[in-house]
């Protein structure tokens, strides 16, 4: 899809004239006449498209499209008026993108829930301004990020609570089974084959099968039903597997069994909801 380009807009401004409601009558006296009227037509390839699927534009008021679009083409360097038709861009980025961005990525597909839309604008335009802003950008960015993760968390528990409950009465039940034994931060395992091979570090490059399960038995991922082992760095994967991999030693085969705090937490991670315990079968095959 062609984007609608700056050129588009130059050559709009040119031929607009002084009409700034409605089409204006094209008047083809010579050849620059009628290139600028074809690069004006030929411009707009995909903008009904971009309008309605990028900016969220209802071609039913198109008429107010184009009587914004006359004004702001014929704006011509005034800066007065550039700024204003710049504020209304973002503005509209603000409502249809960041607000939504922010929304899905706090609230998940719950559309009942929202941020404070009118506390957003004053921080945004307290940041743009310099003026009477109650944090600085670095401030703001560290506060945003601490409390967006509280926040979500927050969300998550209220919505995943009683799974949260159920993972963590499994895992205590996990922790009272014979031959269980412990790797650290409530992470377990039990021995199916005791491999004597190497045991790798945590920046060694290993080759596994697994499956992962959560505990109402779920398959969620298998290196098994690929038909071919996984390869990656052991500090690459989540904490439980990291405390798991680096203890055990090649030709291993363990059952070994995570909280969610050494997995995912809060995050929805599709196939795995918030705040999962998982178990994975492991088996150690070797070092790369």
């Amino acid at each position: 899809m062609k984007k609608f380009s700056i050129l588009a807009a130059v050559v709009l401004a040119a031929i607009m004239g002084s009409c700034t409601n409605g089409t204006p009558k094209a008047d083809l006296k010579n050849d620059i006449d009628t290139l600028s009227y074809a690069f004006g037509i030929a411009q707009t390839q995909g903008l009904k498209e971009y309008l309605t699927m990028r900016m969220d534009v209802d071609t039913t008021y198109i008429d107010e499209f184009v009587k914004g679009l006359n004004e702001a083409a014929n704006a011509g360097d005034n800066k007065k008026k550039a700024a204003y038709y710049a504020g209304l861009q973002i503005g509209q980025q603000i409502s249809q993108q960041m607000i939504k961005g922010i929304n899905y990525e706090i609230f998940g597909d719950d559309s009942t829930q929202t941020i404070s839309l009118k506390n957003f604008m004053a921080g945004f335009i307290s940041g743009t301004t310099g003026k009477s802003a109650l944090m600085t950008i670095d401030e703001a960015s560290a506060t945003a990020q601490t409390m967006m993760q509280s926040v979500k968390a927050r969300v998550m528990e209220e919505k995943y609570g009683d799974w949260k409950k159920e993972c963590e009465a499994y895992m205590a039940n996990v922790a009272k089974k014979d031959g269980i034994k412990e790797l650290g931060d409530g992470v377990y395992y039990e021995v199916i084959t005791e491999g004597k091979g190497d045991i790798p570090a945590d920046t060694s490059r290993v080759s596994v099968n697994y499956e992962g399960k959560l505990l109402n038995d779920t398959i969620f991922d298998s290196s098994y039903q690929r038909g071919e082992p996984a390869k990656f760095l052991v500090k690459q994967v989540i904490p439980g597997w990291q405390k798991a991999l680096t203890n055990m030693p090649i030709g291993s085969t363990w059952m070994v069994y995570i909280p969610q705090e050494q997995a995912y937490g809060e995050r929805d991670g599709g196939k795995i909801p918030p705040f999962s315990c998982l178990i994975f079968k492991i088996e150690m095959l070797g070092i790369e």
